[in-house]
């Protein structure tokens, strides 16, 4: 980080306090640092504090105290090798994704040509609020990337979601962005995501809730991480933003299942986040099938199950993912997935958690390997649980075996 130029900015927390760590982190890493504060971040700390530490006057205003000079927020976004906002009040996220520039820092952001990181900080029912979660989608669709809160204890003394990511952890994501190591860089991940639909006749169809958001969210943080997915979607509104994404397009299981079975052999990694239905109508019709007065008895037959035909394809240095949605006997029943389908893991999910699985921002799940390790999180927006994912895969040595094979 010997020389890179990194601007700060500091927004309305109490959070603001940990920029003054940051600081430090980052001049001690070699780095020049310069800081941008809100107006009311000023109430938290003290600007002279964090020009004492970065060696620069702090700016604040578009005009400098002394009058007549106007701090030059286009230069600044020229000057910095990379921008990170830390913390990111939910008011400050909601400007920068509607580029609302009435503080010298949203202008400096939209001026910035360099990567941005962003650090949200807040209570949890703010970070878990819709507009919330909305404004932090924008930004990753953007291209900015999310330093995402931590599980703590929070100024207003309630427990959960929304503390600001620790200084150590915020300047371990800057290093690791200057030296370039992304985790899946080289990997072939095949991914699939969204529901299926099983068609009845031309105008109907069977299907389920799925609206494919762990799966497409899961594919573009591993594409930020260096990996090549290969999406295969069932029907979904959601778009991919990526060039690493290659979007393949089915509607049926079938289909799905044909995509996967072409693909995998040539693929690092499967994994597995779609909702497949488990069967379709045995005869489809072929005009529509018109009401009539007595019960209409559908006869259905077993679709394919994807995961464990690519658990029979797959080979020692492969790794296969599995997702399973259970309601009862949850830990028994994805358990027994990972032997029957020869998974090095499972993700599972639970009806029973409000806020989680189908429709949902948010999700929570459990982790289990092939040892029957366990390991569970709390409610997360998606996002969050893709990057737990991620690193997950990454964490466990078993599941390292792709991640090391071409050394």
């Amino acid at each position: 980080m010997q020389g890179k130029h990194i601007l700060l900015g500091v927004s309305g927390s109490i959070a603001s306090y940990k920029a003054a760590l940051i600081i430090r982190l980052l001049i001690k890493a070699g780095a020049e640092v310069k800081v941008i504060m809100t107006e009311d971040s000023t109430r938290f700390i003290s600007p002279l504090t964090l020009s004492t530490l970065s060696k620069n006057e702090v700016v604040i205003h578009f005009e400098k105290e002394e009058g007549g000079v106007w701090n030059n927020h286009v230069d600044l976004g020229l000057w910095a090798d990379l921008l990170i906002i830390a913390p990111a009040t939910a008011n400050t996220l909601s400007k920068m994704a509607n580029g609302l520039a009435d503080n010298v820092l949203i202008a400096t952001y939209l001026s910035a040509k360099c990567p941005v990181f962003f650090a949200p900080a807040m209570d949890l029912d703010m970070w878990a609020h819709p507009s919330t979660q909305k404004s932090c989608r924008e930004l990753i669709s953007y291209g900015n990337i999310q330093i995402g809160p931590g599980n703590g204890e929070l100024a207003s003394g309630l427990q959960g979601d929304g503390r600001m990511a620790e200084p150590e952890e915020i300047f371990e994501k800057i290093a690791h962005f200057f030296l370039n190591k992304k985790p899946y860089q080289g990997q072939k991940i095949l991914m699939t995501a969204g529901p299926t639909q099983e068609a009845l006749d031309p105008v109907r169809y069977i299907s389920n809730h799925s609206s494919g958001k762990m799966g497409y969210a899961l594919a573009e943080l591993l594409a930020d991480w260096g990996a090549e997915v290969f999406l295969v979607s069932g029907p979904t509104n959601l778009k991919i933003h990526s060039p690493q994404i290659h979007l393949i397009k089915v509607l049926t299981a079938e289909q799905m299942n044909a995509q996967c079975l072409a693909h995998f052999p040539e693929m690092d990694m499967a994994i597995l986040t779609a909702a497949v239905a488990d069967y379709r109508p045995k005869k489809v019709s072929e005009t529509k099938i018109k009401s009539k007065d007595q019960d209409w008895v559908i006869e259905l037959e077993k679709n394919p199950d994807i995961a464990q035909n690519l658990g029979q394809l797959k080979k020692d240095h492969q790794i296969l993912v599995g997702f399973a949605l259970e309601t009862d006997h949850e830990l028994e029943n994805a358990k027994g997935k990972i032997l029957k389908k020869n998974l090095d893991c499972i993700v599972l999910n639970s009806m029973k958690v409000d806020g989680a699985t189908f429709g949902y921002d948010t999700n929570q799940v459990t982790l289990i390997n092939r040892k029957g390790d366990i390991r569970e999180y709390g409610l997360k927006s998606k996002t969050e649980v893709a990057r737990d994912i991620a690193e997950y895969i990454l964490d466990e040595t078993i599941l390292g075996k792709s991640l090391t094979s071409k050394n």
